[in-house]
């Protein structure tokens, strides 16, 4: 699994989240919608980015 990556879109405004899901999206490298970031596949992002589901789009590479 560690070789796949996963490419993240942010496609929602983080305006009026939590600042656990603030704190997630820029630890993503995201910080304003349309914005796309390639991260491994491994738990500790699949974590972040449940934190998030509901802002971002998520596409296997």
């Amino acid at each position: 699994m560690s070789d796949k990556k996963l490419k993240i879109t942010q496609v929602r405004s983080i305006i009026g989240g939590t600042k656990k899901q603030k704190a997630t999206i820029q630890a993503l490298g995201l910080g304003r919608p349309h914005y796309t970031v390639e991260r491994k596949d491994n738990p500790c992002t699949r974590g972040q980015i449940r934190v998030v589901q509901h802002l971002v789009k998520v596409e296997e590479v």
